[in-house]
């Protein structure tokens, strides 16, 4: 008797030990500050809790743009990168180019639930390259229009659903500028102009609601495409030069303009909706908006991307299959979660996660979801994305055309030229 309750206390503890051992730590990297940080650590912590027998997600938030992409190329390079982090769309090529990231198959997929036929096409499509998946598509961000309803209600541009009216066509969005100045707005319309990332989205919308090709297999902005590039420039200088919009602001500045009352108009990043949530919220906003950009030229197109969950390849690291599977679990529940993630403005790649109850009564997110429908990626190219040699290409060329300090021929012309010379 004695024996065998030896034999059993023997036995149970080389379960727990087993037990023990089997649970997986993951090393995170991501990128995410402001509302979108908040929210991710929200989740990270949420995930823990859930799987604190399993799985533990040790995570580390590192610089935006182009410090995070070499951080992670040289990690990956020597074997030193994380198990999984973000990665924006847009830099898949590159990514993939350098061997940074290890394709996820669909039976990874598979093995925890997910399928391609859960995702909005437009970021699965981007999430591959040459048919192989290398990442797995959180959300799709992009530009929308933030909007002051007192100003725009007294400027007669408010319908009765509160949303906005008579905005279309850039003669009419430049008359309703005027017009809300003329109601008193310093400014119709406050954008970032002292940066070329920020001018970048404005421009590629524009561009793109042109029918505009930015790369071809003939170059950058080959063809009629130069012309329609100095269209979209053209209209945004305008905006500078007339007044309605103030030049070289810088970031933080570009947003208080419009959330202390001075512009009636803001155009930003849906990332920004957790600012204008949280200030309302506190009584220190004003009744407020958000909609996807009007239509200023041919047809609906806005500037996004995604961010999305990706594997390095660590060089001469192999990951266990046990390690592997614990990732793939981390990405679906942060997928199957992703409506909480919508608070940060985004929309939810995941299609079960956008078609809810909760997303659609979620404000403004539900009102600018139709975006997706006509959302513009950057070109698929290494010299395109976020923190790419496009984005400098932007601040050299475009930001100097939008305050004036360029011709828009000029500027779009050197665009073209500095872009087709790195390729």
């Amino acid at each position: 008797m004695i024996l065998r309750t030896l034999k059993m206390a023997t036995l149970a503890s080389v379960l727990a030990l087993g037990v023990a051992e089997a649970k997986e730590t993951v090393v995170w990297w991501d990128f995410l500050g402001g509302g979108d940080g908040v929210r991710m650590k929200k989740l990270l912590e949420d995930f823990n809790a859930e799987h604190a027998d399993t799985i533990e997600i040790q995570a580390t938030t590192l610089e935006w743009g182009v410090p995070f992409y070499t951080k992670v190329q040289t990690a990956a390079a020597v074997g030193e990168g994380p198990d999984i982090m973000t990665y924006h769309l847009s830099r898949m090529p590159l990514g993939v180019s350098t061997g940074t990231l290890a394709e996820i198959t669909a039976d990874d997929l598979a093995g925890v639930g997910l399928a391609a036929g859960d995702y909005a096409p437009a970021n699965y499509g981007a999430a591959q390259v040459d048919g192989k998946l290398y990442a797995v598509p959180f959300d799709m961000h992009a530009v929308v229009l933030y909007y002051n309803k007192d100003m725009l209600a007294a400027a007669g541009r408010l319908g009765d659903d509160g949303l906005p009216k008579g905005l279309d066509g850039a003669e009419n969005f430049t008359a309703a500028l005027k017009k809300l100045q003329e109601g008193g707005a310093e400014f119709g319309l406050s954008t970032h102009t002292a940066a070329g990332d920020s001018q970048w989205r404005i421009f590629y919308s524009l561009f793109g609601q042109q029918g505009g090709q930015f790369l071809t297999d003939e170059g950058f902005l080959a063809g009629d495409n130069l012309d329609k590039a100095v269209k979209a420039a053209d209209l945004m200088a305008s905006w500078v030069a007339e007044g309605l919009t103030p030049a070289a602001t810088e970031y933080p500045a570009s947003i208080a303009l419009f959330t202390g009352g001075k512009a009636a108009m803001h155009i930003n990043g849906v990332w920004e909706v957790p600012t204008m949530t949280d200030l309302h919220a506190k009584g220190e906003l004003f009744e407020w908006g958000a909609i996807e950009l009007p239509v200023l030229f041919d047809q609906p197109a806005t500037w996004a991307d995604s961010h999305a969950f990706a594997i390095p390849n660590n060089a001469g690291k192999d990951m266990t299959p046990e390690k592997r599977k614990a990732v793939l679990e981390v990405i679906a529940w942060m997928n199957k979660h992703s409506t909480f993630w919508a608070t940060a403005g985004h929309l939810p790649a995941y299609n079960p996660a956008r078609d809810n109850d909760e997303f659609r009564n979620m404000q403004p997110n539900a009102t600018y979801s139709k975006l997706a429908d006509s959302a513009v990626f950057d070109p698929s190219s290494v010299l395109t994305g976020v923190a790419s040699p496009t984005y400098d290409a932007a601040g050299n060329f475009l930001m100097p055309a939008v305050n004036g300090e360029m011709s828009a021929q000029e500027a779009m012309e050197g665009m073209r030229d500095d872009l087709n010379g790195q390729m």
